[in-house]
């Protein structure tokens, strides 16, 4: 049976009682089974749903109805075929898209029926809704996640059963059951509720073969006539052969599919199974035995509510309900994940809508118990630094290798990011322009100085000494281009050997400088004309030189006893590598150092002494004020340097190189070219040796 509709609902019942069945053996071609019989109800409720302006506006229900005709087999592929819209009156759309074929399956004419088809359409969560199936391991959310039935479950017929025992005090009697899971289940309630309950006790509990068997049904008969027990409970679909035998003297309980099959309403068997009794609702009280039968609500007796069609008249109209009250739903209060509606236009087979009582755990956190409260409640907690977790609902968080760290979902390890002082940042970029400045300045410097060399400003203040003073303070600005940059093998031995050669000679050539200044003022006095062959040019040189020398044997001692190499720092940040330059000796760095301190105190000392001079340009107080410019600087480095961690502290290095350097070539430097360039009357041997003009 099929009709066509916005929503479709399939069935598959159990309509036939007689059928030919197809031999499944696969020995040979199968043949579709012949059935006979009719289902009216479904269609019937259907109809009823479509007229109904109130339920469902502007949707009009389908259905197709498969007949099982009381066959397992037959049963499941009909649902299969429900399912997966295989069928030819369900044609896909060309972009394969739209609702699926049935929105659920009604019926299952069994338990064995429905346990077969539920354990498929619930792994798809499709809903099925049974009229007949009442085992009650079909309650199992488990097992059957969307199974739904309209018939209660044959554990209350079975401790129905047991209250009738204990009401008459029979504590004797023999079971019959049929074997197929609706008879075996309730036949384990039955025994393990006597067991428990001590109401009493089986004196056989004996399955009933599909099969018409005479052998079997003879065994089943004997053992009923040779046991004691004068109470038979049976639990079965209907009258089995061992029923027809015509055992007389037993009081028989049955259940409500026993009871209702037709032909115990014939005068062959009515004889046999007087006085079986069948639980029936009486408002929740025990029968006393009073009761007019004619008012009571039994549907043995009511035929304007047949039990089985009525089942399957509320199992669609629970379907209905159900689909209108989406239609109902109103956005941003759903029942759905993000309080949202479905929408019957793109409708799935299960949409169920959110209950916990604690969402998943998201990878990047922890699942944390709350004390107190069941296992479903749980608080989620984010994993901290360096610590990670990429699974949902993860009990502990894992720590990341040493050189890795967490991003910032804390669902992953990722390596660390590297630290220098890099050519690329703004710092960088920065103090490598002000390097090259300095040199530039000094280049331009140094290009007055030889374009002028024949004057009195140049010649008179040592011109060989300014130009190596130049040539070293040039390298004083480059040698800061070494902190800068990946720290690598050759730069880490590099960088301070240069910084520290560098320094050294510009501070000698300073030095020299000064003590040709006190030495030319001590022989200008009587007496004192024999100091001079102490300072001429090849004495100058070679202080210069044997200065310079010990800063390089220092340099040389240091890289073989303990040379600077690169290292990756992971103390400073637990989140970052800092990549620095070793020093390698300590002892090593601190003379370096401290020689260049040693020097630059004795020229600061040495010009200090000579401020006074006469001279009306007196470059012993440009020198002083240049030393102490350079002192300052070095002796704030100290504290600076050692506090400093990772990259800032080659800044803190980089920026004293810088302010020391500048601060001799301004200070040494800028007074003469201001006098060279701007000032070019004063720049004459009068001016500057006369001792009446105004002294600078």
């Amino acid at each position: 049976m099929y009709k066509p509709g916005d929503l479709v609902l399939g069935a598959v019942f159990d309509i036939h009682l007689s059928s030919v069945f197809p031999d499944l053996s696969f020995t040979a071609e199968q043949q579709d089974p012949v059935c006979h019989g009719r289902a009216q109800t479904l269609a019937f409720a259907i109809a009823e749903i479509n007229g109904n302006p109130r339920l469902l506006p502007n949707v009009t229900l389908g259905y197709i109805v498969y007949d099982t005709c009381y066959s397992l087999a037959v049963a499941f592929r009909a649902a299969l075929s429900l399912v997966s819209g295989r069928e030819e009156r369900f044609p896909l759309a060309e972009s394969c898209a739209g609702a699926p074929p049935v929105l659920g399956i009604g019926g299952g004419g069994t338990s064995a029926q429905s346990i077969a088809i539920s354990s498929v359409l619930g792994l798809y969560r499709v809903p099925m809704i049974s009229s007949y199936a009442m085992c009650s391991c079909l309650s199992d959310r488990n097992q059957h996640p969307s199974f739904f039935r309209t018939v209660m479950s044959n554990a209350i017929q079975v401790l129905a059963m047991l209250q009738i025992m204990r009401r008459f005090e029979w504590s004797w009697a023999g079971l019959l059951f049929t074997d197929d899971s609706y008879g075996r289940d309730a036949a384990h309630i039955c025994q393990s509720e006597l067991a428990r309950s001590g109401l009493g006790c089986l004196a056989y509990a004996v399955a009933l073969p599909w099969d018409n068997d005479p052998a079997q049904t003879q065994r089943i008969v004997s053992v009923m006539k040779t046991s004691t027990a004068r109470v038979v409970v049976v639990i079965a679909y209907g009258i089995h052969m061992v029923v027809k035998q015509k055992v007389t003297g037993l009081q028989w309980i049955v259940d409500t599919s026993f009871i209702e099959h037709p032909e115990l309403q014939t005068p062959r068997y009515m004889p046999y199974l007087r006085g079986t009794l069948e639980w029936v609702d009486v408002g929740g009280r025990l029968c006393t035995g009073q009761e007019d039968l004619g008012t009571a609500e039994t549907t043995l007796l009511d035929v304007s509510n047949l039990r089985p069609e009525y089942n399957v008249y509320k199992g669609v109209y629970a379907v209905a309900h159900a689909l209108h009250d989406m239609m109902q739903c109103v956005p941003g209060r759903g029942p759905f994940i993000g309080d949202s509606c479905a929408s019957l236009q793109s409708i799935q087979p299960w949409q169920p809508p959110r209950s916990v009582c604690s969402e998943s755990c998201s990878p990047g956190t922890r699942l944390a118990r709350r004390k107190g409260q069941p296992v479903c409640c749980f608080d989620c907690i984010a994993c901290s630094e360096g610590e990670i977790s990429n699974e949902t609902d993860s009990t502990e968080c894992t720590s990341c290798p040493e050189d890795f760290w967490s991003n910032a979902q804390r669902e992953q390890c990722v390596p660390k990011s590297m630290e220098f002082l890099s050519y690329h940042e703004p710092l960088g970029i920065s103090l490598t322009t002000i390097s090259l400045l300095g040199t530039l300045i000094c280049a331009i410097v140094l290009g007055i100085f030889v374009n002028h060399r024949d004057t009195p400003m140049v010649r008179a203040n040592n011109s060989e000494l300014s130009f190596q003073l130049l040539m070293s303070l040039k390298l004083c600005f480059l040698c800061s281009l070494l902190f800068i940059g990946r720290p690598r093998l050759w730069t880490c031995q590099l960088r301070h050997a240069v910084f520290g050669i560098s320094f050294v000679l510009c501070v000698s050539c300073i030095l020299v400088k000064t003590m040709v200044v006190l030495a030319v003022f001590k022989a200008s006095k009587p007496g004192g004309a024999d100091i001079m062959r102490f300072f001429g040019a090849m004495q100058q040189r070679g202080t210069v030189l044997t200065l310079t020398s010990i800063q390089a044997i220092i340099c040389i001692a240091w890289l073989v006893s303990a040379s600077p190499t690169p290292r990756k720092n992971k103390q400073y940040h637990s989140d970052k590598i800092v990549y620095e330059c070793d020093v390698g000796s300590t002892v090593g760095f601190a003379v370096l150092l401290g020689y260049i301190g040693l020097l630059a105190l004795l020229s600061f000392v040495l010009a200090f002494m000579a401020r006074n001079l006469p001279d009306n340009f007196n470059e012993a107080k440009l020198i002083t004020f240049s030393m102490l410019i350079f002192c300052a600087v070095w002796i704030a480095f100290i504290p600076a340097y050692i506090s400093s961690p990772g990259k800032y502290a080659d800044v803190v290095e980089v920026f004293a190189i810088l302010a020391s350097s500048f601060g001799i070539l301004v200070a040494l430097f800028g007074p003469k070219c201001y006098i060279i360039l701007l000032k070019p009357e004063r720049n004459t041997k009068k001016s500057i040796m006369g001792r009446g003009a105004t002294k600078m």
